[in-house]
């Protein structure tokens, strides 16, 4: 079987439309071809994609119709189909998690995993100046730890942990019987997020080529302050 003969049978093989002579000769083909069984498997990736998301409905009752307008259907047929896949497609695209609610979701594993570990806080200390420098001291960056305790918000300590692949630095705050993680990494981003997720509430911002993102049980008010006020020091 040539190439382009191999490529154009794999969307029927995909769909069970081939005949079994034809399956037989383009298996054999994808087995000496790896190329051409990657292109099957992302096939089959995208068909499996297309019938998880999109809707389906019974077809309505068969109505009568008028004389003459089973032309002007047959017509305006193929353009309801072409909006249809194309709004499938965008469907599929705008469901798509991108990075940030990714980082969300990696910040409140973190969150539950450290909880759970019983290792909240490597250094322990409601002292701004010995939390600061021990995370200077193994971060390439370093961050601010305001004192909020004037404010109710007590500093436990911190931890290093891991968002997005890269170490960050986890100041740890306390609120009544809530704990309050603070993530910090490198990067910037000029629009505040507030999210919530799994039953926890989150706060994102960034500022001075940090970005930060705040994770508690906490309700959504007080952690809301919590930011405002850590952002004003």
């Amino acid at each position: 079987m040539k190439p382009e003969d191999a490529a154009r049978a794999l969307h029927a093989y995909v769909d069970g439309e081939l005949d079994a002579v034809s399956s037989l000769e383009l298996e054999a083909e994808m087995a000496a071809n790896p190329s051409l069984r990657a292109a099957c498997e992302r096939l089959r990736e995208l068909s499996a994609s297309i019938r998880a998301n999109a809707e389906y409905y019974p077809a309505p009752a068969r109505l009568k119709r008028a004389p003459g307008r089973e032309r002007r259907y047959a017509v305006l047929f193929p353009a309801f189909a072409l909006v249809a896949v194309v709004a499938i497609a965008v469907g599929l695209l705008a469901t798509r998690p991108g990075e940030d609610d990714a980082l969300a979701r990696e910040a409140v594993a973190a969150h539950v995993r450290a909880s759970l570990s019983g290792r909240l806080i490597d250094v322990a200390s409601s002292d701004q100046h010995t939390v600061k420098p021990w995370l200077s001291g193994r971060l390439p960056f370093s961050a601010s730890v305001p004192d909020l305790s004037q404010s109710g918000y007590e500093l436990a300590g911190a931890r290093l942990d891991y968002l997005g692949g890269a170490p960050v630095a986890t100041l740890v705050y306390k609120r009544r019987q809530h704990v309050i993680d603070v993530y910090v990494s490198r990067g910037s981003d000029p629009s505040p997020r507030r999210l919530s997720r799994d039953g926890f509430n989150l706060e994102h911002f960034a500022s001075a080529g940090l970005r930060y993102w705040v994770v508690s049980d906490l309700n959504p008010n007080e952690l809301s302050d919590f930011s405002r006020l850590f952002k004003e020091r």
